[in-house]
């Protein structure tokens, strides 16, 4: 099992988005039962993956 220090959250990323889009995105979230730091942290480590594949 890995360490669990090493995936602590100490780190933020901020982005600028269309107010409309936010709230479509967070509503979305909500009807999913997720949240949109989650979604947005799972679409992170999938880009990385993915080209990490590439490479």
């Amino acid at each position: 099992m890995e360490n669990k220090k090493s995936k602590k959250k100490n780190s933020q990323l901020i982005i600028r988005i269309n107010d409309l889009e936010r709230v479509e995105f967070v509503e979305l979230c909500e009807e999913l039962d997720t949240s949109a730091a989650r979604e947005v942290r799972r679409f992170i480590r999938s880009f990385i993956a993915e080209h990490k594949q590439a490479n």
